[in-house]
């Protein structure tokens, strides 16, 4: 089966819990799915059940900087090395070596940056059949990782992996790249009334 790409984006609710919808779809049709976080932590709801879920991969966020908005020049530099190491993890989980070609120094620089885990699953050497990159989008659009480096592995990604990248403010040549491009509208929502983020719906 040929492997497409999704793009869920917009203000709305629902981008993330699209694409984990569709983790569990695959995970239950027995596919092997890597699911990658950027710009959050593990304090979230699904964390627990995806972490004991056969055959999905949950990278853990090791390092939470906060809001990029109140990072300062030497912060947001740490976190972009971070975040791109763990772009370059999420690809050499999904896509190993011998299925992707040749890894560029410079990428394999990113990831130890990241500390990558060496230790993976050994149903993972034969790579995954979904990739969940999770508010790569956002961390694209706010520089926190190469939206050039990104092209390029989707450009390069075996015929058969398929592909979720969420977040927003896609450019307009990763929406050229979806072959699903899903806006998610903020028609209304609960923090106009005063109302927090509740645990279990919103994490």
């Amino acid at each position: 089966m040929r492997g497409l790409i999704h793009i869920y984006c917009g203000d709305g609710k629902g981008k993330t819990t699209a694409a984990l919808g569709l983790a569990l779809r695959a995970a239950g049709r027995g596919k092997r799915v890597v699911i990658a976080r950027f710009l959050k932590n593990d304090d979230s709801g699904e964390i627990g059940p995806l972490s004991r879920l056969g055959g999905v991969t949950l990278i853990p966020c090791r390092r939470s900087f906060g809001f990029t908005w109140n990072m300062t020049p030497e912060e947001r530099a740490e976190a972009a090395a971070y975040y791109g190491g763990l772009l370059e993890e999420a690809w050499r989980l999904a896509c190993p070596k011998e299925a992707c070609g040749k890894e560029s120094l410079e990428a394999a620089g990113q990831m130890a940056l990241s500390g990558a885990d060496t230790d993976q699953p050994a149903v993972l050497r034969r790579g995954a059949d979904l990739l969940i990159l999770d508010e790569a989008l956002g961390a694209c659009s706010q520089g926190m990782i190469s939206e050039k480096r990104l092209l390029e592995l989707l450009d390069e990604r075996p015929e058969e992996l398929e592909v979720v990248l969420t977040g927003r403010n896609p450019s307009e040549a990763l929406l050229a790249r979806g072959d699903y491009v899903t806006r998610m509208e903020a028609v209304r929502h609960p923090y106009e009334k005063g109302i927090g983020a509740r645990e279990g719906v919103e994490y």
